[in-house]
């Protein structure tokens, strides 16, 4: 059995892990703060229904609505699909696109378009499952050379022992520009930090929501934006 002192002091760890990787501000009046919300539903599956030769072929669809300037703004919306193979019960390679219209305010429309490999990789734990998710984006901005951009997220889940559907999650996503092009220097592009809770009601579907803290720098490095967001997301397994 482990004990709740040992859960509580892993579970801390990893919060301040992820806390870590948020770059330090030098001041808060330095960082534009807003705040705002995210959603997102993500389905994914073998393709075995089709045909059982296909049993570790795998398909990942999702699609997420942004809101920001307050929760006043419709600022983004976001559609992915890949294609995967499951090496092992843990780890799954994929190849994916995904489409990023963009309108800020005061700012044109950007139709942004990536293409991407990724790499999953589930370690199950004592505590819970901590998963690896590796991924390499092309960038095609208009008015722009191609933008190179790795980014990593570890995301730790904990089912609580009085209520097993019921999870504490976290999880941290750090971007980084490989080169400089019009839409940015190379450099550091953003940190996403979560914390929140999941329930699980069945093998086919789990909610999760709770806080993001999405830091970001601008195209020059000059400028920093912090936004504050509720974030609900809706996974499905088929």
């Amino acid at each position: 059995m482990i004990s709740k002192k040992n859960t509580a002091l892993s579970v801390s760890v990893l919060i301040l892990n992820a806390i870590i990787f948020i770059p330090p501000v030098a001041a808060e009046d330095d960082v534009f703060q807003d705040s705002g919300s995210w959603s997102q539903i993500v389905g994914e599956g073998s393709l075995g229904f089709i045909d059982p030769k296909l049993s570790k072929a795998r398909i990942w669809l999702e699609g997420q609505a942004r809101v920001n300037d307050d929760f006043g703004h419709f600022y983004q919306g976001m559609v992915r699909a890949a294609v995967g193979y499951s090496i092992t019960d843990r780890a799954t390679l994929w190849a994916g696109y995904t489409w990023l219209p963009t309108e800020n305010i005061g700012k044109p429309y950007v139709n942004q378009q990536d293409v991407w490999p990724a790499f999953r990789y589930v370690l199950p734990t004592d505590y819970g499952p901590v998963t690896f998710r590796t991924m390499l984006e092309s960038n095609f901005i208009p008015g722009s050379d191609v933008r190179f951009r790795p980014r990593q997220m570890v995301k730790f889940m904990h089912p609580f022992e009085f209520q097993p559907k019921l999870s504490f999650i976290t999880w941290d996503e750090f971007f980084i520009r490989v080169n400089t092009t019009a839409s940015g220097q190379a450099g550091f592009d953003q940190n996403r930090a979560f914390v929140g809770l999941g329930w699980t009601f069945n093998k086919n579907f789990r909610l999760e929501g709770g806080y993001m803290n999405q830091y970001l720098d601008d195209a020059t490095h000059t400028n920093n934006t912090m936004r504050h967001l509720a974030m609900v997301s809706l996974f499905m397994n088929f």
